[in-house]
């Protein structure tokens, strides 16, 4: 097999063009247009709808919680995908969030964290049947889960032992983001106290959350991802509704003591998941569940594939040698 010799660089006597590409590949983008997928994890009532809603500035999925007692509980956890299709500045973003109501909810929580996983690697296996298929789509739909956001209750104290044993669980799938849902419910001391626990026991019992370490980023972006690190979970808390500050109208909670400002960086740590999300690690969380997440569930499928494929043949082998007819010395012997 031929290599190719090492390029050399070369200077140019008159101007191509081809710096051009990168506009190239901004017309046909924006032509196509972006989608991400994002699925939120936690007990009813810790503000996922809300959050989500405060994240894109818009009223995209309503509350899945019981209103009324005469609503029945939810026995399993259920799977609930809404889609919309934003846009911003000229950008089309299509957005997929998977709610999963139940989770957690009920007094026996043993496994209530399967149909979540489960989903996950379905979108993944429906992405690799239609990837294999002969004559597939110019551009396959991609239903996979971009990002996790998981809700951590604001007790103060440690992660729940079931907080652990699904964080572990999702982080080998999707990448996880943990947030500390209302933390306005918390004292600044008591958040920094249980930021420093939760980290400890991540650490701990060696939980990998996003973003990852990898030999191909730069220095600028290595220092944004130790911020971000040092940020997780980030203590957050939503809101839909405005309220005036000193003749300003911002988004916020009032309460007895005062108003807390979301977008207020001394109130919580909104702004900065924001930014992280939307900002500088949307395309990164898109292609690293293609490269990491994605390709680990592709290679294991396609070697369990193989393998199925290699066992077959073996047995096909077998049976054909046992029904062949021994050749005596005066012909078949039957």
């Amino acid at each position: 097999m031929a290599t190719l010799a090492e390029p050399q660089k070369m200077n140019l006597n008159g101007y191509v063009g081809f710096d051009s590409i990168t506009r190239q590949i901004e017309k046909k983008l924006l032509k196509r247009g972006f989608q991400f997928n994002v699925i939120v994890v936690g007990q009813t009532g810790l503000g996922k709808s809300t959050l989500i809603n405060t994240i894109f500035a818009a009223h995209l999925i309503d509350s899945k919680g019981r209103t009324s007692s005469e609503e029945p509980f939810r026995q399993t956890t259920e799977i609930q995908t809404v889609s919309h299709l934003i846009e911003e500045n000229g950008i089309r973003l299509r957005l997929n969030i998977v709610d999963t109501p139940g989770y957690g909810d009920q007094v026996n929580n043993e496994n209530c964290w399967e149909p979540i996983i489960k989903y996950i690697k379905d979108q993944h296996s429906a992405y690799l049947r239609k990837e294999l298929t002969a004559m597939r789509e110019r551009y396959i739909q991609d239903t996979r889960i971009h990002c996790c956001l998981f809700f951590i209750s604001p007790t103060g104290h440690a992660l729940k032992p079931i907080d652990i044993v699904v964080l572990r669980k999702l982080s080998e799938v999707v990448n996880v983001v943990p947030v500390i849902a209302k933390s306005d419910s918390l004292t600044m001391e008591e958040r920094v106290a249980f930021k420093q626990r939760i980290k400890s026991e991540l650490a701990f019992h060696n939980i990998k959350l996003y973003p990852y370490d990898s030999d191909e980023l730069d220095d600028d972006e290595r220092a944004l991802n130790e911020r971000i690190k040092q940020m997780i979970p980030f203590a957050i808390v939503g809101s839909e509704k405005n309220v005036v500050i000193d003749g300003k109208s911002v988004r916020g909670r009032r309460n007895r003591w005062g108003v807390i400002n979301v977008e207020n960086e001394d109130h919580c740590e909104f702004v900065h998941l924001r930014d992280f999300l939307t900002r500088t690690h949307l395309q990164d969380l898109i292609e690293t569940t293609a490269q990491i997440h994605y390709e680990a569930f592709r290679s294991k499928q396609l070697l369990a594939l193989k393998e199925t494929s290699s066992k077959q043949h073996e047995q096909q082998q077998q049976q054909s040698q046992s029904v062949q007819p021994q050749v005596g010395p005066g012909g078949p012997v039957i």
